[in-house]
């Protein structure tokens, strides 16, 4: 499985907050069985999806959360209850191998929620497959936040746009850990197994907006693109490091932004 540090998983969290679905928060949310919210959180990082997510399930939740970073579990609960998680919402830190999906298929035995944010774009499709036959046998209610579409705007626009943007897109279906990734086809594919399995599913964008103010998250985006690029076609460096140092230019003087194409889906189990 591809790491994130916790700096780039909190630096990225306000653009993330910013960019989800309440509509489909609240649709799949409301098909979620009273009583306790036996939730588990998969791939969690620093739990930002979780941190969004409590404020509007039921109060009495009990989470699992799930990563194969046992420093960032290891810190876990108390950054989540330092940054404000109620007292009465309990969480259990688990390392996972999440790569070995149907050995650790228990993970989601008795639980109602499902839920994953930035995860489905690096899975390949067997796992994907995987995932919504056990969210299915689970017949848990799911919530897959901030999947890459593929889509990168740039404002102003530079020459070598485009190929930087196919660059990342085939280097987003590289293997991330989990086999040859979906990348943008993620949200489609998703959506084609969960219905497949008596699932009604709804998708909606969630865009990134990163406006000219956000400094530090647009100089790792064109620091962490232009290496994709490159690692894609080697042969096109110096044009893509041109492009790189134009960006970067462009940032500095506070006339860059960029928009990242997201899409939040939900799924809801029909009845057996």
């Amino acid at each position: 499985m591809s790491g994130f540090t916790a700096a780039w998983l909190s630096l990225r969290e306000p653009a993330d907050r910013a960019a989800r679905s309440l509509s489909v928060t609240r649709t799949a949310i409301d098909s979620v069985p009273a009583g306790i919210v036996r939730a588990v959180d998969l791939a969690t990082g620093t739990g930002a999806n979780v941190r969004y997510l409590v404020p509007h399930l039921a109060p009495e939740q009990d989470w699992l959360l799930v990563d194969n970073d046992e420093r960032l579990l290891s810190e876990l609960p108390v950054h989540m209850y330092r940054l404000g998680l109620p007292r009465e919402v309990r969480i259990e830190c688990r390392s996972v191998d999440l790569s070995e999906l149907e050995s650790a298929g228990d993970i989601l035995e008795g639980r109602c929620l499902v839920t994953a944010s930035a995860l489905l774009d690096l899975v390949s499709e067997p796992w994907l497959a995987s995932l919504a036959a056990l969210c299915r046998r689970a017949g848990a209610v799911v919530l897959l936040a901030l999947t890459y579409n593929g889509r990168i705007t740039f404002s102003p626009i530079e020459p070598a746009d485009e190929i930087v943007r196919r660059l990342v897109n085939r280097h987003q279906q590289t293997d991330k850990g989990f086999g040859p990734a979906l990348g943008p086809d993620a949200r489609v594919r998703t959506q084609l197994h969960f219905r497949s399995l008596g699932y009604s599913v709804t998708r909606e964008p969630s865009d990134w907006e990163l406006g000219p103010d956000m400094h530090d998250i647009q100089t790792q985006l064109i620091d962490g693109w232009t290496e994709a690029a490159i690692a894609i076609e080697p042969r096109d460096a110096e044009t893509i490091r041109e492009w790189q140092t134009r960006r970067q230019a462009h940032v500095a003087a506070g006339r860059w932004g960029v928009g990242g194409g997201y899409e939040y889906l939900g799924a809801i189990p029909g009845r057996s």
